[in-house]
Parts: structure tokens; sequence; C-alpha cells
């Protein structure tokens, strides 16, 4: 049975496959707009990446006006109850600096730090140490979309599933 951590593009990504580095930011999308662009994950993917990416001012000013409306703002203090309830037994795991590690010998290591606007997490080695951030934060909530720019992936941590009403 193959273990996945989220979906990237539809597909599932199997966490113990190794991979070079990867710099994910995780955005809160509010409920309504996650809902409404389902399957138009990519409209999000190229907003942010273009935000990332700009260097003209006014340009950037507009897509920031652009992201502050899809987006919420990160609660510091649950990611951080969240993560140190589910990690505080973990032997691999420590925390330092504000930024959460955890580091499975020469295999696998992530670092998840807590920005206002996204949570940032760098990962390098198999998949299995940032699954393991991912897993807590999809628990907890439902719309959380995760962005690797530099290697053109993006997906939700839970899938978004479409209500249908009676």
């Amino acid at each position: 049975m193959k273990q996945t951590f989220f979906i990237i593009e539809g597909k599932e990504v199997d966490r113990l496959v190794k991979s070079s580095m990867r710099r994910y930011q995780l955005y809160l999308i509010k409920e309504k707009i996650a809902i409404h662009y389902n399957g138009r994950e990519r409209l999000f993917y190229n907003l942010f990446s273009d935000h990332t990416k700009t260097d003209d001012g006014p340009l950037k000013e507009i897509l920031q006006k652009q992201v502050d409306f899809i987006t919420l703002p990160i609660s510091k203090w649950m990611i951080e109850n969240q993560l140190y309830a589910a990690l505080q037994r973990n032997k691999s795991f420590q925390y330092k600096d504000g930024v959460f590690y955890i580091e499975n010998g020469n295999l696998s290591s992530a670092s998840l730090m807590i920005k206002d606007d996204y949570l940032y997490i760098e990962a390098d080695g198999y998949y299995d140490a940032e699954s393991i951030f991912f897993e807590i934060i999809r628990k907890h909530e439902p719309s959380f979309l995760a962005i690797d720019i530099e290697n053109d992936r993006f997906g939700w941590l839970k899938p978004i599933k479409e209500r249908n009403f009676v």
C-alpha cells in the first residue's frame, strides 16, 4: 500500500521516494474561495508565483491585494500548539529560534517557519519528514494550499470536496 502525504495536480506523491530540495509556501485559502476554485488550483499557483517573482512595484501591490483577498492570516499560536502536541514525543523533532525541525538521519529533513501570511517548509531527501508536518496541519485546517514554485508543483493538503445540496 502506497503512503501519500498530499495530492499535487491530481497525483498522489509517494512519501518514500527520495527527491532534491523542496520549498513550500502553505497558504490558508478562504473556504468559499477554495470551494469555488476547486479543480482550478493552477490559477492560485499562477497568482502566488507571479507575486513571488515580480519586481514591478505597482504590479506587486496589485498581486498582494489579490493574495490578501483570497487568504486568511495564519494563527501562529494555533499552529505552534498543534505541532508541539503532535511532535513532543518524536525524537527526530526539534524547535529552535522559532523554527520547527524534523531530521531522520541523513535520509530526510524538513523545517517549518510560521510567517504572518503563510507557512514555509523547506525539505530535503525523502518525503517522509515534510509529510509529518503536512499530516499535522491538514488535520486541523481543511483549506491549506501547498505551493512549490521552484518545482512547479501545488496541491491541497486536504482535497476540497464539493458540497451537493439537494
